[in-house]
């Protein structure tokens, strides 16, 4: 059973952690940013939370799944992700502020099991491939003259 300690914790960490993803996305002004990452993953931590506890409060007496409230978040994030996409006449944007939503899900989920190292690790990963290969895809290709 969980201490309200580490509920806390994991809830403020999924709001610190999906906010670096949504400042990145803040500061390039895409359509899902700042709020919208962090309640993501904000949301998305509670539903794992609410797994595990169901699940502890259940285990002895009826056969439960806590894997499978997860599933059904990372299954609907994906209608979030959908509203993100916009297709203009020559090309598709909205595509990587679809798959970063779907990163910051994933994120709450391992934060709320407290997969703590997991979540902190990918969101290093996922602000270093924002911020480093939007720069090397500008020098690659030409927009950015260094």
């Amino acid at each position: 059973m969980f201490i309200e300690m580490q509920v806390l914790i994991r809830l403020s960490l999924s709001v610190v952690l999906g906010g670096l993803i949504g400042l990145e996305r803040q500061l390039h002004r895409r359509t899902a940013g700042l709020r919208t990452h962090i309640v993501v993953t904000l949301g998305s931590c509670l539903i794992m939370l609410t797994s595990v506890y169901v699940f502890d409060i259940y285990k002895d007496q009826v056969p439960l799944d806590p894997a499978r409230i997860a599933a059904g978040v990372i299954t609907g994030i994906g209608f979030l992700g959908a509203g993100a996409i916009i297709q203009d006449r020559e090309k598709v944007r909205g595509l990587t502020t679809a798959a970063s939503l779907w990163v910051a899900a994933a994120i709450g989920l391992a934060v709320g099991c407290g997969f703590y190292s997991g979540a902190i690790f990918t969101t290093i990963l996922v602000v270093i491939v924002l911020l480093v290969l939007r720069y090397i895809e500008g020098i690659v290709l030409n927009k950015i003259k260094v």
